[in-house]
């Protein structure tokens, strides 16, 4: 017998309840370590280990002394790791939106056989396990001077290029030819068609490829402490697994409080550009 009218309705709102049920589950497992972050940055060092989950009371509150002690702690200052930390994301950034969407753009509308083996390599790219290089790649770093906060984003520029390229590919499949042959016409050689016809109309991969980059760079802690002196430059990350005392003790309160520092400005971030994210990945996946 076929189901009534209600009877589907009744089962379909039974379905999205499970999933929203779901999915809401799989959100709580996710918020749960930022949670921790942000209850235990606010915690005296000897609570963290004990009451990890437990809220701070008045005797475990340390107020802001565990910021205070994170940013001061050791001879290199925070604000100079936050300096190093912006520089190389956003030139790193800047590099890879420029470059990657210049290639793609070439790579779809020559179309040759060197261009899909250099696509293909770029997709490869992305499977290719960094421990596989890192060892190579600082010492060669070393060599050529790509040591410094200024050098690095050229490093990243190669290691960024696979995803940003592969994304920026699939929306240049869907941008009609005939708008670029209508720039040749009215005179816009190759460089002005791309940076005044279809540049502008990659906004939506543009910002998607920007954000996943940023939360990359901004976050990625064994390139820098590969590549990077040190004794000079610090990113965050770098900084916080610096926060130990004698005979390796680590003062957790302090290290929580500069992991929630380090991670307020993605999240922000990324939640005030997610639906532009969803439109970039949705926007890149569409075939011509």
């Amino acid at each position: 017998m076929a189901k009534s009218k209600e009877e589907t309705l009744a089962s379909e709102k039974r379905s999205k309840n499970i999933l929203t049920a779901t999915f809401a589950i799989i959100c709580l497992v996710w918020v749960l370590p930022v949670v921790a972050v942000i209850i235990n940055s606010f915690k005296k060092n000897a609570y963290v280990k004990t009451e990890t989950f437990a809220l701070p009371t008045s005797e475990s509150f340390n107020g802001w002394n565990n910021f205070i002690k994170g940013m001061t702690f050791g001879n290199y200052p925070f604000a100079a790791s936050v300096v190093n930390s912006v520089i190389i994301t956003v030139i790193s950034v800047a590099l890879i939106l420029v470059f990657c969407s210049m290639a793609a753009w070439y790579i779809q509308r020559v179309n040759s056989v060197f261009c899909k083996i250099v696509y293909y390599l770029c997709v490869f790219s992305m499977v290719v396990p960094f421990q596989m290089v890192m060892f190579t790649l600082s010492r060669t770093a070393f060599k050529l001077g790509l040591d410094t906060p200024f050098t690095i984003p050229i490093i990243y520029l190669g290691f960024g290029a696979g995803l940003a390229i592969f994304m920026f590919a699939g929306f240049v499949r869907s941008i009609p030819i005939e708008i670029e042959e209508a720039a040749a016409i009215d005179g816009c050689g190759p460089v002005r068609t791309f940076f005044l016809v279809v540049l502008p109309m990659l906004k939506p991969t543009l910002i998607s490829v920007g954000i996943l980059e940023i939360m990359w760079v901004w976050n990625d802690y064994l390139l820098p402490y590969l590549v990077l002196d040190t004794n000079k430059y610090r990113t965050i990350p770098i900084h916080i697994q610096y926060l130990k005392g004698s005979y390796g003790t680590v003062d957790l309160g302090a290290t929580m409080a500069l992991i929630l520092l380090a991670i307020i400005p993605v999240v922000i971030f990324y939640l005030a550009c997610q639906k532009d994210i969803i439109k970039g990945v949705a926007a890149g996946a569409v075939k011509g």
